[in-house]
């Protein structure tokens, strides 16, 4: 019998995953603004959530209004097609969208994604490089706020864009 070497196709990858209680910063909410709370992830005073943890992506700016994260894509990150998943994709967009409007929040005040709609218009690799997702309110009002993102490479390239409509309420 011959003996089967394992190839880099077939040879199996590991990936640890590390993360922090994720009510560290939920708890604060009833204290500090948005804003506030964002800058803090930013300044690692605040643990990122564990969702950013697990796919490997940051909050690297954050303004009232206006959120940006960035991350460079992975094999992990790859559908069956060898892709990255387009729920990457969604992921990265409705933070960034969804961190637009909890950056204009006052203390004591919350949000959540009622929907978001994305449109995926490039495949993205591993080769694609670094992407950075900007998420920016076009609408703020009391009971709810909308928010446009766009998922960009390096160098200017599109690879996807959305809608968001998120739903404000009192803690």
């Amino acid at each position: 019998m011959q003996e089967k070497k394992a190839s880099d196709a077939t040879a199996e990858r590991s990936r640890s995953v590390t993360w922090q209680d994720p009510m560290i910063t939920a708890r604060l909410g009833g204290t500090a603004s948005g804003l506030e709370l964002l800058q803090r992830m930013i300044k690692g005073e605040l643990p990122s959530p564990p969702i950013a943890e697990l796919l490997g992506f940051r909050l690297v700016q954050v303004e009232p209004g206006f959120a940006v994260f960035e991350i460079e894509p992975r094999e992990f990150h790859y559908n069956p097609i060898g892709v990255v998943h387009g729920g990457v994709a969604g992921t990265l967009l409705d933070s960034a969208m969804g961190c637009s409007v909890h950056s204009t929040l006052p203390p004591k005040t919350a949000y959540t994604t009622l929907e978001f709609k994305v449109n995926l218009v490039r495949a993205i690799t591993k080769d694609t490089g670094l992407l950075r997702c900007e998420g920016r309110v076009v609408h703020g009002g009391k009971r709810a706020a909308t928010a446009e993102g766009r998922l960009v490479g390096t160098d200017g390239k599109l690879y996807a864009h959305g809608s968001t409509t998120c739903m404000i309420f009192p803690l």
